[in-house]
């Protein structure tokens, strides 16, 4: 429905389809284990919430703090469940950050500060997120971790270089189908309720230590 809004340029669908998206991710959530991932999800709600309309800018600023925390939730759990960087996947990461943060400040330098800094962010969970299967890591954060830059990459590109409406259009529906898709991956596998039933094991609570899975 939102990915529909955002191609006909509905904005009356977008206000009801886009606030509903994470929401019903959360729905699968073990509210004793999942509190940070939880709280990841209520940011990213407010982000949604704030980025109905993609061309506000102070909304965007203010999206892009609240993903900033969605981010940092991804990248805490990630890090607890063993997760380290590792140059190989880092690399390309950083580099597409430095890069973007670059054409915006010559660009856009109103917004540039608090979309690079939102994209540092993103670069470090991506990178966590690369851990190939091969080296303990989980298929679904791998891909999610690569469609979600893939999404925030397309919203530079559309921001900086698109002006004909239809394109516009047509990249935000892009945009929301990849954000979408790797919502769906990364929660499906941060979530305890679905790693019991994969057979791991649970998160302890934030008030107990976690143990970290091996490399």
């Amino acid at each position: 429905m939102t990915v529909l809004g955002a191609w006909t340029g509905s904005a009356r669908l977008q206000k009801i389809a886009k606030p509903l998206i994470v929401p019903a991710l959360a729905t699968a959530l073990d509210p004793a284990h999942d509190r940070v991932l939880a709280t990841g999800l209520v940011a990213a709600t407010i982000g949604d919430l704030l980025l109905i309309d993609p061309d506000d800018d102070s909304a965007l600023e203010l999206g892009a703090t609240a993903f900033g925390v969605m981010q940092s939730c991804y990248t805490f759990l990630l890090w607890r469940r063993g997760a380290r960087p590792v140059l190989l996947d880092a690399v390309p990461r950083y580099a597409g950050w430095l890069a973007a943060s670059i054409l915006l400040a010559r660009r856009q330098p109103a917004v540039a500060p608090t979309l690079s800094a939102y994209g540092g962010v993103l670069a470090t969970t991506s990178t966590l997120s690369a851990r190939s299967v091969s080296r303990g890591g989980d298929r679904r954060l791998v891909v999610g971790g690569i469609l979600f830059t893939v999404s925030d990459a397309l919203i530079v590109h559309r921001r900086l270089f698109l002006t004909d409406e239809r394109q516009r259009r047509t990249a935000e529906a892009v945009i929301l189908s990849t954000y979408v898709a790797a919502q769906m991956l990364l929660v499906d596998a941060l979530a305890t309720t679905r790693r019991r039933r994969d057979g791991e094991a649970a998160e302890p609570a934030l008030d107990g230590p976690g143990p970290l899975e091996q490399r």
